[in-house]
This record gives C-alpha cells, sequence and structure tokens, in this order.
C-alpha cells in the first residue's frame, strides 16, 4: 500500500498584515517613520546624537546672532578729539555707518532662520522623530544655513574694514585715530562683529550636518 504524501497548503497572508507592511515601507522611504531615520542604501539608524547636536548649534547660534544684533545696536559714545590743535566734539553711532547697519541686518535675519530651525527641531524631538524627516527638507536646510553663512561672513568682514579704519586713521592725512577716543564705541562693534563671525561658524557647521544626513540616508 502506498502512502501519499500531503503537502501542506501555502500559509495564507492576512490583507492587514500586507497593508502594514506595506505602509511601514512607505514611510521608512519617506522618512516620516518615528525614530531614527533608516537609510535605504547602509540600513544603519542616524545616532540621535546628531539630532542633540542639531538642536545645540541652532540654540548658540541664535544666542550669538541675538548677541551680535544687541551689541551693536548700543554702540554710540560722545567724545571730543584734538584736531590741529583744536578740541572738536565728536560723536558716533552704530547707524552711522552703512556696514554696521548691514551687519544688524544680516544678524537679525541669521537669528530668524536658526530661531525657526530650533522650534522645528525641537517639535520633531518632541515627537521623537528625526529631526530631518525628509531628503527635500535637509536640501532646503542646508541651502540657508550656506546662503545665511556666507552673509554674515560678508557682513563681518565689511563692518572689520570700517573698525579698523577708525582704529588706524587715514594714512598721509591728518585724520587721527576715532577709537582712541571713542573707545567704548569701538569695543562694542569689535564684540559685535565677533559674534557675527562665531555665528557663521556655528551656521557652517550646521551644514557640515546636513551633508553628513544627505550622505547617510
Amino acid at each position: 500500500m502506498k502512502s501519499v504524501l500531503k503537502t501542506p497548503p501555502d500559509a495564507a497572508i492576512p490583507a492587514d498584515h500586507t497593508a502594514l507592511t506595506t505602509k511601514v515601507a512607505a514611510e521608512v522611504e519617506s522618512g516620516t517613520m518615528n525614530g531614527p531615520p533608516v537609510s535605504p542604501r547602509t540600513g544603519r539608524k542616524l545616532p540621535r546624537n546628531y539630532d542633540v547636536m542639531h538642536l545645540a548649534l541652532r540654540l548658540v547660534c541664535v544666542s550669538a546672532s541675538v548677541a551680535s544684533v544687541v551689541v551693536m545696536t548700543t554702540a554710540k559714545e560722545k567724545s571730543t578729539i584734538s584736531l590741529y590743535g583744536f578740541n572738536l566734539p565728536v560723536y558716533s553711532k552704530w547707524s552711522f555707518s552703512d556696514s554696521f547697519d548691514y551687519l544688524v541686518g544680516v544678524s537679525a535675519a541669521a537669528a530668524v532662520h536658526s530661531f525657526l530651525q530650533l522650534l522645528i527641531t525641537s517639535r520633531m524631538l518632541l515627537k521623537k522623530s528625526s529631526a530631518i524627516s525628509s531628503r527635500k527638507q535637509a536640501w532646503l536646510i542646508f541651502a540657508g544655513d550656506q546662503v545665511f553663512a556666507y552673509a554674515m561672513m560678508s557682513a563681518g568682514s565689511a563692518a572689520s574694514g570700517v573698525t579698523n579704519l577708525n582704529r588706524t586713521g587715514i594714512k598721509h592725512s591728518s585724520l587721527p585715530d576715532f577709537c582712541k577716543p571713542l573707545h567704548s564705541f569701538c569695543d562694542r562693534v569689535a564684540l559685535s562683529i565677533a559674534f557675527a563671525f562665531f555665528s557663521c561658524f556655528l551656521l557652517a557647521m550646521s551644514a557640515v550636518l546636513d551633508v553628513v544626513w544627505l550622505s547617510e540616508y
């Protein structure tokens, strides 16, 4: 008598399981799934400290940009200067220079940009999601960080030229060093410029983190 071997029928896959798998795959592909994003190329998750570094950079950048604006807009001083043997009153204010106006405007714009990114990052972290949810968002943030980093460098360089002229005077002329009687004004301007360059550095570091995210995800 022959024995007949019966092949067990294939297990049926529930429809809801298939739908769930499709949904998860779509979330991973789009980067909207909760938790650190998974790279489709490497299969690895980005470390959580990336989001923490991103948040810290934004917070410090906002502080530095606001400090640059506040210190510059409070820079003004009255004094006297000796010219051809005469004591002349001098008064200096940050708004008298177009370069200082430019620095204040760019610093304020960079502060707004960093503050908005800080709010978005904090909101995403509270939801236990990645600070950047998609490649499109990463490219937009990278472009913004690049633009403001170069703008801060330009503004800081322009303001530095005016400050250096005030400290050294004009060669081959009798115009003196204006920072000698207006030392408090010049010190405030120099401090504001230092904060501006620091903000530029922070924005550049943030752009590097954006590149790391784009290369990994």
